[in-house]
């Protein structure tokens, strides 16, 4: 498979790289930082380059299979309008290039999937996470109308801990209290279902 990975230096994305790598990919990276990517020079492929400019990621996706985001924001409240710059710039560069296949990183808490939140998620979700999440939910209001063969992946709280290997996924999931998942564990989905066209054009919400 040959995919092109956005965010690959972030925690989530390192993981995905790292998979992909193992399972004998052909890997793209996008990175505004190709330094931090210099320990696997010599296996992948490093494109300098920024996530919101579609003719950078134009020039990343040409000739790939799949793209898969795992664009975050880490610790920051505030969006800085990553994801909808993103979402239009990958939207573009899609018709430019005919690459069909988006696996998106989005947050549990994000859109419909709001309403399945517990009451302790909800506070959380609507104060010190309502700008970055707002954002989000523009930006997937565009995927879902682009035409593209897109799956959304809705993590809960995400953690640095080992991978389970283990996961709850489903369109919707009851939620008590703040659950949470370990980055790894949730590359590991973002990577099967690169590989996979079990949820194209569907939500997965993803929790230990």
């Amino acid at each position: 498979m040959k995919l092109l990975i956005l965010g690959a230096t972030g925690p989530t994305g390192r993981h995905v790289v790292d998979l992909a790598v193992r399972a004998g990919d052909t890997v793209t990276v996008l990175a505004r930082r190709p330094e931090a990517m210099r320990d696997l020079a010599d296996r992948v492929t490093v494109v300098a380059g920024d996530a919101t400019s579609q003719t950078d990621v134009a020039r990343a996706m040409a000739g790939q299979d799949v793209v898969v985001s795992a664009l975050g924001r880490g610790a920051s409240v505030r969006a800085d309008d990553l994801f909808t710059g993103a979402a239009s710039a990958v939207i573009g560069a899609a018709r430019e290039t005919g690459v069909s296949r988006l696996v998106w990183l989005s947050s549990f808490g994000v859109g419909d999937t709001y309403r399945s939140a517990s009451a302790v998620q909800k506070a959380i979700y609507s104060t010190l996470l309502r700008n970055v999440y707002a954002d989000k939910e523009i930006s997937e209001k565009e995927i879902r109308s682009s035409g593209l063969d897109w799956t959304l992946v809705y993590p809960t709280k995400l953690t640095t801990a080992p991978a389970r290997g283990g996961y709850l996924v489903g369109e919707r999931l009851p939620m008590k209290g703040n659950p949470t998942i370990s980055r790894a564990d949730v590359a590991d989905f973002l990577h099967k279902a690169a590989r996979s066209p079990e949820w194209i054009r569907r939500d997965a919400v993803i929790t230990d």
